[in-house]
């Protein structure tokens, strides 16, 4: 079993069975290979455990990478864990989604952004 964000989602509280994600999480090492070394379609969440506009954003991922499973990574980068890759890339504030394709930066995502958003520009990956 893998626990994702460590997120509850909306209306569950701590004694409630917690629905495990499929994102998958990176560090610096996995990061490189994944982003660059490989150069993997995908997107990449960076999220902490007490940021609750992350909370609401969490299933909107879940239900994008379901969605495009086999066609686009989705990945997500503990902040708290991974300091060093929020700050290389200048960002501002959590959730924060950043787009690659190829190993280049194809664009971001921040704040609260519904399925529907996400999906528009997966799809311009594509």
């Amino acid at each position: 079993m893998r626990y994702a964000l460590g997120f509850l989602n909306a209306g569950e509280n701590k004694n409630s069975e917690v629905r495990i994600v499929e994102l998958k999480r990176l560090d610096a090492v996995s990061f490189e290979d994944v982003i660059y070394e490989k150069g993997e379609c995908c997107l990449v969440g960076f999220s902490r455990s007490n940021c609750h506009v992350c909370q609401a954003v969490l299933p909107e991922l879940e239900a994008v990478a379901d969605k495009y499973e086999g066609k686009i990574g989705c990945y997500y980068v503990d902040i708290e864990a991974d300091k060093d890759l929020y700050s290389r890339f200048s960002l501002k504030g959590v959730p924060t989604i950043l787009f690659f394709k190829d190993g280049e930066y194809r664009g971001k995502m921040a704040g609260k952004v519904d399925e529907e958003q996400i999906e528009e520009k997966m799809t311009q990956l594509l």
